[in-house]
């Protein structure tokens, strides 16, 4: 079972194009197919298309690589700035989004609580990313 989207950022983007990706997944978790000749009704919902293989929508992990500690912080600035503008959405409530430094995944381990959750008022929280990584859950 997928249980994460892995974006790996090597700062070729500038920042704000980075954040924007995040509303490329929340499209992706609220797109529903349009079937030609089919209505949805009250008894039976549209559902997203991602749930006909899996019961959650995987989190999303964003690995900072490419600039120092600066531009890791930056980039974490960028991402959320992006979910500020998304909120409120059934997205960011239902997502855990993540970001991490390469360096610290490599020296600590990728399930070593070194990860920002992104969606998060305090920027000094770590968590590892298979811990609940939202305030919200």
């Amino acid at each position: 079972m997928l249980r994460a989207f892995v974006e790996v950022d090597r700062a070729t983007m500038g920042p704000e194009r980075l954040a924007a990706k995040l509303t490329s997944y929340e499209r992706l978790h609220r797109y529903v197919p349009a079937v030609p000749g089919r209505r949805h009704t009250l008894k039976e919902p549209a559902l997203e298309e991602w749930r006909r293989h899996y019961p959650l929508f995987p989190r999303l992990l964003f690995v900072l690589d490419g600039t120092g500690p600066n531009g890791v912080e930056n980039r974490i600035s960028a991402l959320r700035a992006g979910a500020a503008r998304m909120a409120p959405s059934r997205f960011l409530h239902d997502v855990p989004i993540l970001a991490a430094p390469l360096a610290d995944l490599l020296h600590h381990s990728p399930s070593a609580p070194v990860w920002r959750p992104v969606h998060d008022p305090d920027p000094d929280q770590r968590v590892p990313w298979t811990g609940p990584g939202h305030p919200q859950t």
